[in-house]
Parts: C-alpha cells; structure tokens; sequence
C-alpha cells in the first residue's frame, strides 16, 4: 500500500526558507516520479516542481531559482528545498508519485495517482 507523509511545513517571514520531506512507504519508488504540488484558498493546485526516477526535474516558473527538488531512493524521501520564500508561496504542499519512464516527470496533477495529505507552509510579509 502506496503512503506518503509530508512534513517540514511551517510560518516563516517573506525571504525566510523551508524544506520540506515527504516519506514514502509501501513499494520501492526507485522507478517512480515524483513531484510537489500546493494549493492556497480559492485556487486551483498546481504543480511545483518535479523529478524523474533518473533524477531530471523540471520547476513552475514561479518557483525557478527558488526552489529545488531532490530525492533520496535509497530512504523513499522527497525533498523540496524553498528559499527567498514569498507570500504567493502560501499554500498546502502535497507530494505525489507516479511510476513512469526513467526521464519522465511531470507538473500535471492528473499525471499523478499517489497523494499526501499535505503540509502547510504560510509566509508573510
């Protein structure tokens, strides 16, 4: 049984940083891509950033430079490193998997089957 638990969300300052973890179980995800997603109030979800299980990724243009994905396959961890944080960054966080081809990754939420139950990252100004 595919689970993911996020954490590492929290309040931070506009400039401030966060990273956040989401642990995989169930199944080796070594073949899997992987991607975070957030959703703020009112919005639609949206994808973030993404990487393939050949470690390729692929950012929202919103989050470039910003942010970056990582994976550790070894311990089924995803990462997301968010510096310079912004108040458009406030949101629910979710991390997603998928199994798919070695390059592939994706910022389609519908590309994905697996979810997270989310954590909260809030940044004021």
């Amino acid at each position: 049984q595919v689970q993911l638990v996020e954490s590492g969300g929290g309040s931070v300052q506009s400039g401030g940083s966060l990273r956040l973890s989401c642990a995989a179980s169930g199944y080796d995800y070594s073949t899997y891509y992987m991607g975070w997603f957030r959703q703020a109030p009112g919005k639609e979800r949206e994808g973030v950033a993404s990487i393939a299980s050949g470690y390729i990724a692929s950012y929202a243009e919103s989050v470039k430079g910003r942010f970056t994905i990582s994976r550790d396959n070894a311990r089924n961890t995803l990462y997301l490193q968010m510096n310079n944080l912004k108040p458009e960054d406030t949101g629910m966080y979710y991390c997603a998997v998928e199994r798919g081809p070695v390059h592939y990754r994706s910022l389609s939420s519908g590309d994905y089957k697996y979810w997270g139950q989310g954590t909260q990252v809030t940044v004021s100004s």
